[in-house]
């Protein structure tokens, strides 16, 4: 090839050409020539299972034309010779915001609460729901942030504006460098969502629960407006013309995802989510929610733990994730868990590149990370007819890769987009080491020596019999180099600067000597020696195999594998059985399929029937409670643990819609601390914000078990109710003065406002419903209201309120408003002037759960009293202690006792204030609080006299499963101090191999009683 055919060669490579049409004008001469190229001598990846050796790609017109190992290049294309590197799919990013503004997020300290939205129009109501925002309208390329994309090898990005609930729609874009017209691939690809209400300074959602029960409310309104044709919202106009499209939900963490597949599922939808890379924790209930994920590989970095006291609050938790986050792709692609990758949240390439090396280590193929990275994002968004893989037809999107793309000597060279190249790594494709002469016009000819790793070779250059050689720097673009050296020191230095077109063996161009004068210059005689070509090897990554294992829950007390149930015969026990005013002495208690099946004495376990489902006899484990007494578990009315993203959905004054079951957190550490105060089962409730506030959920402490697991099923739901100083908001602050009601009369009229809307609200379900068929299609059916939709069930006596109460007249006002609506109030709880209005609330039916000994801790307890338990009691009121208190939970035991000694109730009114008594009010007494035949095995073996401070449980059992016991809780604090012992060392080396470690920042629990979360 000569001289002039190289430079046609080469201005041909520096336009990048297309056929499309544009609707803009060109400043200049138009240049229409279609770009057309040959990459040859290829290792080709049409799709991670389709592989061509020796081939060769053609595209024409920013399309992929062909593919073939013996493939002839027609006539006009550009040939580009690879010389054995390897072409893949260029990769595809689902979740980004890029080429559109972030959003900016507001600053707390506003002058008062905002109830309604600020943006205006005939939009939704509230500031977070926004279908209608479509990114293509607000989208410009930013060719800064598309570096971090093309660097890691992604060539298309799925973004969208990432702010609020409902976000609206994202755009498929390219990351070429062009026009923004020419960049966008499909301008609607697919929704978002989140649980984020981001810049939205609206106060409601304030809570976790709120965000889900705005969704979900979002949802039946939107179903409702199509059928009606009054009212115009152009948020549910946008809503219901994209909700085809599919839908990406980023969810978080993998408690977040399965909330959100629950909400897909009653709508029958189904959501793309994003998740945290967690997953591997919960992989069974993430394989069982049947939804393709999103998963970023932003491995968590070591933590220093170089500081010994710094390194004693890093809970092990945090320890095993470090460890067994890099296994979280390959447990998904085990259990069968379709999957995309994201960069998001991986600082930059080098990161990415590293974690996905990790993850190779832990078991991920190559195969599986590239159709995460390619053809699998492509389907999830429907284009795969465009991208995701290479085929005739399909978007000229690639990356050429010095080697396999995954491994640890590969980097990327090119990532071409849409037909338009971006150099990631200068390199030419002809390995340019060896030895040459090197002539200029100027002096005689010196050898050049190009040696070292071929990627970026070194150049030296020696004069004469020089030894040492001259540093040579230089720049290879495609076929055109410069070089730069000096020869001499100071005032007999001379400077070269040469540039030009080269071959493998023939360099020529021209250049400049000492900045001015001219000369001409070319290499020949190439010559390969041997050790010309020796490559240090590359760092390989200093990462083993995790050894840790998946707890459940996720902490340090959890368990490897769930815990089972048991037959057991707990033998010769003292049995408080709380159904009559005695005690079983040296009693047998038989449990066998979670229920108590026989009580007596002496039971022999050979002549039991504890036959399971398939008729055969189980094996019966046999505890000695000699000298123990054996109780129903404890039930706590009134609790606030085990609860994501706040208790309170404090922002209005009736927040029926919101339902603690909807954030049921089953790794709270105070599940097992309660358990081993002889808790089992759990009333959580909503916060007291408001009059009426959220939907309560009762629990069963089933440690380890998903959050639906650990739900009390079935049961008649609850409600809570709030009166007094928090619900008119006298201890939030002087700007908290917007949100009615702000006195106690407001508190009242609020309450009989609502129960009025559900009365009304309730008539027309009830015309509607009576309606014939025909008749239906012809009228516009009730809008669904959620909020509305609890309070009929409260009518109906389908749910039941639980109200936090303290002064008498707020008392006597509830039971009257109740008695003129109709229902009744299951529980009053506090009701800490209970005794002062005892035979009322007896005369209207209410039970009541109280504080052994809270006083005086604000205004509207001074009255307060330690008898009031003893009083309502003895008054003939069901009456029960409950906690509101995480610490307190623990020793709900000795809270009942305190009835002893303050009020003079005997033992067995005692005990029942924490058993039996709190599941008649919970309305559960048929199935637990009690030993007796045929309940639920919630079953408790204490060291001593249940009432006795120095009583605490040996075991304690939950529907016959053992969750905790006292041994093998002594078993699991050797095993932390083991294990975190093991991962400090293992952090250690990590750091002392250079990876980056980050201070240990302190792990705040989330943890909740009434005056909380507002």
């Amino acid at each position: 090839m000569n001289k002039i055919t190289i430079i046609l060669a080469l201005v041909m490579v520096w336009f990048t050409q297309t056929m499309a049409q544009t609707t803009f004008p060109v400043n200049g001469p138009a240049d229409l020539k279609p770009g057309k190229y040959a990459f040859t001598n290829a290792h080709i990846y049409a799709d991670a299972t389709h592989i061509y050796n020796k081939a060769t790609l053609l595209i024409s017109n920013d399309e992929v034309e062909a593919i073939g190992e013996n493939l002839q290049v027609p006539t006009g294309y550009i040939t580009i010779d690879i010389n054995g590197a390897y072409i893949y799919p260029s990769f595809i990013d689902l979740i980004s915001d890029y080429g559109i503004q972030k959003p900016s997020i507001p600053r707390s300290g506003r002058s008062g609460p905002q109830m309604g939205n600020n943006r205006q129009g005939a939009v939704n109501w509230n500031q977070a729901i926004h279908p209608e925002t479509n990114a293509i309208e607000i989208y410009k390329q930013n060719d800064k942030d598309a570096q971090k994309y093309l660097q890691a090898g992604f060539g298309t990005v799925l973004t969208h504006w990432r702010d609020g609930i409902m976000r609206g729609t994202g755009a498929l874009v390219s990351l070429a460098d062009t026009a923004d017209q020419l960049t966008i691939i499909n301008n609607k690809a697919a929704t978002f969502y989140s649980f984020s209400k981001g810049s939205s300074t609206q106060d409601y959602p304030s809570s976790l629960m709120g965000a889900i029960a705005l969704i979900r409310q979002t949802n039946y309104d939107a179903l409702w407006y199509k059928s009606q044709k009054k009212e115009t919202d152009i948020s549910f106009e946008a809503y219901n013309e994209t909700n085809k499209l599919p839908k990406i939900f980023e969810a978080g963490d993998k408690y977040n995802s399965m909330r959100a597949a629950k909400i897909a599922n009653e709508f029958g939808q189904k959501f793309v989510l994003k998740g945290s890379g967690d997953e591997y924790q919960r992989i069974a209930d993430i394989k069982s929610l049947g939804m393709p994920f999103i998963i970023p590989v932003n491995f968590p970095q070591p933590v220093d733990v170089s500081d010994a006291y710094d390194a004693q609050n890093v809970s092990l938790s945090v320890l095993l994730h470090w460890e067994l986050a890099p296994t979280n792709l390959y447990q998904c692609a085990q259990n069968q868990v379709p999957f995309a990758i994201t960069l998001d949240e991986c600082k930059d390439a080098t990161t990415f590149y590293k974690n996905l090396r990790k993850a190779i280590i832990c078991g991920i193929s190559d195969t599986a990370l590239l159709n995460a990275l390619t053809i699998t994002p492509a389907r999830l968004i429907g284009a795969e007819d465009k991208i995701g893989s290479l085929a005739k037809g399909k978007l000229a999107n690639f990356i050429i890769t010095s080697g396999p793309v995954f491994s640890d000597n590969s980097v990327i060279l090119q990532n071409w987009t849409i037909g338009r190249q971006n150099t990631i790594t200068p390199y030419n494709f002809n390995d340019i080491r060896g030895h040459y002469t090197l002539k200029t016009s100027n002096s005689a000819a010196n050898t050049l020596v190009v040696k070292g790793n071929n990627l970026k070779p070194e150049m030296k250059l020696y004069i004469g019999k020089d030894t040492s050689g001259l540093e040579v720097k230089y720049k290879i673009h495609d076929t055109w180099v410069e070089l730069e050296y000096h020869i001499g020191k100071d005032s007999t230095k001379q400077s070269y600067r040469l540039s030009g077109l080269m071959q493998r063996d023939e360099w020529a161009g021209m250049g400049t000597y000492n900045g001015d004068q001219s000369l001409t210059w070319t290499i020949s005689e190439h010559r390969i020696d041997t050790n010309d070509l020796k490559e240090k090897k590359p760092e390989k990554i200093t990462y083993t195999k995790p050894q840790g294992h998946v707890l459940y829950p996720f902490t340090g007390l959890g368990n490897e594998t769930l815990p089972k149930q048991e037959d057991i015969l707990f033998k010769n026990a003292t049995v408080w059985t709380g159904e009559a005013d005695t005690e079983l002495t040296n009693t047998d208690v038989l449990i066998s399929q979670g229920k108590i099946k026989t009580i007596g004495k002496n039971l022999n376990p050979s002549s039991q029937d504890t036959k399971n489902k398939n008729g055969q006899q189980n094996n019966i484990r046999i505890i000695d409670c000699s000298g123990k007494y054996l109780t129903a578990g404890i039930i706590d009315e009134h609790s606030h643990i085990a609860v994501n993203g706040d208790v309170n959905e404090g922002t209005q004054s009736v927040t029926s819609e919101v339902r603690i079951g909807d954030v049921v957190n089953p790794e709270d550490i105070n599940i097992y601390r309660q358990l081993s105060g002889g808790v089992t089962s759990s009333h959580l409730l909503h916060g007291s914000a408001n009059c009426i506030g959220g939907q309560t959920q009762l629990i069963k402490l089933r440690f380890g078990y998903n959050a639906d697991d650990m739900k009390n099923n079935p049961w008649t739901g609850f409600i809570k109710f709030a009166l007094g100083e928090n619900v008119k908001q006298s201890n939030w602050g002087d700007q908290q003065t917007v949100r009615y009601p702000q006195s106690r009369m407001g508190v009242e009229q609020t309450i009989c406002d609502a129960f009025t809307r559900a009365k009304a609200y309730q008539a027309q379900l009830k015309i509607y419903n009576s309606l014939s068929t025909k008749q239906k299609a012809m009228t516009t059916p009730p809008r669904r209201d959620l909020e509305l939709d609890a309070l009929v069930e409260i009518l109906e006596s389908k749910r039941f309120i639980t109200c936090h109460s303290y002064v008498q007249s707020e008392i006597n006002m509830l039971m009257g408003l109740a008695d003129s609506f109709g229902f009744r109030v299951n529980t009053f709880t506090h009701i800490l002037e209970g005794y002062k209005v005892a035979d009322k609330m007896k005369a209207h039916g209410a039970n009541a759960s109280t504080f052994s000994d809270w006083w005086a801790y604000k205004m509207e307890v001074s009255d307060a009293i330690p008898y009031n338990s003893a009083l309502m009691t003895k008054m003939g009121i069901n009456t029960a202690v409950n906690s509101d208190d995480a610490e307190m939970a623990r020793r709900l035991n000795q809270e009942a006792a305190k009835s002893i000694k303050y009020g003079g109730l005997n033992k067995w009114q005692a005990w029942s204030l924490c058993t039996i008594n709190p599941a008649k009010m919970l309305h559960i007494d048929d199935r637990t609080g009690s030993i007796k035949v045929g309940k639920e095995a919630d079953i408790v073996i204490w060291n001593a006299m249940p009432l006795s401070i120095y009583a605490h449980p040996l075991y304690s059992f939950v529907d016959g499963i053992c969750f905790y016991d006292e041994v093998t809780d002594t078993r699991k604090q050797d095993f932390i101090k083991m294990e975190k012992q093991r991962l400090r060392k293992k952090m250690l080396e990590a750091a002392g191999n250079g990876e980056t470690t980050i201070k240990p920042k302190p792990e705040l629990m989330e943890e909740y009683d009434c005056e909380v979360g507002k």
